[in-house]
């Protein structure tokens, strides 16, 4: 059983939960290309298999969520998990529409970020929330992120909340964006929710729903997107008898393409990934080799 299965992770089960559900349940090895919170939804993709080797492939993908962000109160984690240490009264004022959306366009763009002091962030080898959980303080790192969209879907000045989809590139934290909007409308605020809509090419849309994994076991390797179509953009090169013989002990073969990487077939199957360069072409993954 190997491909990519798209799991719309529900709330209260890390992202680990459901890799060690899955592998269980197909006897396969199973990993994920990003890391949902206990309290996020939304989906997940897993590799499994032999997909699990290209997840070097996978794992930069951009991303799309949907927040919403709770005004008025700050916690120590920046979501709803945490301890509730700082309330302030809001403006209603300040609190509309155009205000929101001039907010939301002030921060799209290339940017630094700090991550949360309660993130899985690793400094000296040890993750940040541990530093946290000791009451230790310790140098935290901005990072490079970028925000492509924002969009505003609601707010509801009665509740104090704004809920909003976000586009941005792998790495950015969404509570940071939070507390950021939030201190840019002159208040404080954390992240009620979350959803995950889109992970690169990977729908919500297509995402199955967990309770219909561990009730239809039977099925679940026709739900599996099989690893050529992720790769289905890519040139495909068909090798000849000798070619496969000399591409699968890593000789590099002439082959007059540009550089990048590409589908590898045998005898019109499609056997793994190679990678070309400087008009060379050398084995990367191997998924299937077909009988000559």
């Amino acid at each position: 059983m190997n491909g990519i299965l798209l799991i719309d992770k529900p709330k209260d089960y890390t992202s680990h939960d459901i890799v060690a559900i899955v592998k269980k349940l197909t006897n396969e090895k199973v990993g994920h290309t990003g890391t949902l919170d206990p309290n996020a939804t939304g989906v997940l993709p897993l590799l499994v298999g032999k997909a699990t080797q290209v997840s070097k492939y996978l794992i930069n993908h951009n991303k799309t969520y949907i927040a919403t962000l709770k005004l008025g109160i700050k916690t120590d984690t920046a979501d709803s998990e945490g301890k509730i240490i700082e309330e302030q009264d809001i403006s209603k004022m300040l609190i509309k529409e155009k205000n929101i959306i001039d907010v939301f366009n002030s921060i799209i763009g290339k940017q630094k970020q700090l991550p949360p002091i309660y993130s899985a962030v690793k400094v000296n080898g040890k993750k940040l929330y541990e530093y946290a959980r000791e009451g230790k303080t310790v140098d935290i790192k901005e990072r490079d992120i970028e925000i492509y969209n924002l969009e505003l879907l609601n707010f509801n000045i009665e509740k104090k909340e704004i809920v909003f989809k976000i586009s941005c590139s792998k790495g950015t934290y969404i509570r940071s964006v939070c507390e950021k909007i939030a201190y840019y409308l002159h208040t404080i605020g954390y992240m009620k929710e979350l959803k995950r809509i889109e992970v690169g090419e990977f729908n919500i849309k297509n995402a199955i729903n967990f309770k219909e994994i561990k009730n239809d076991v039977n099925n679940l390797e026709k739900k599996l997107i099989p690893i050529e179509k992720i790769f289905e953009e890519k040139e495909k090169i068909e090798l000849s008898n000798k070619e496969l013989n000399l591409f699968l002990n890593g000789v590099r073969l002439k082959k007059d393409f540009c550089d990048n990487v590409y589908r590898i077939y045998y005898n019109n199957k499609f056997i793994g990934l190679g990678i070309i360069k400087n008009k060379l072409l050398k084995r990367d993954i191997i998924i299937e080799i077909q009988e000559k």
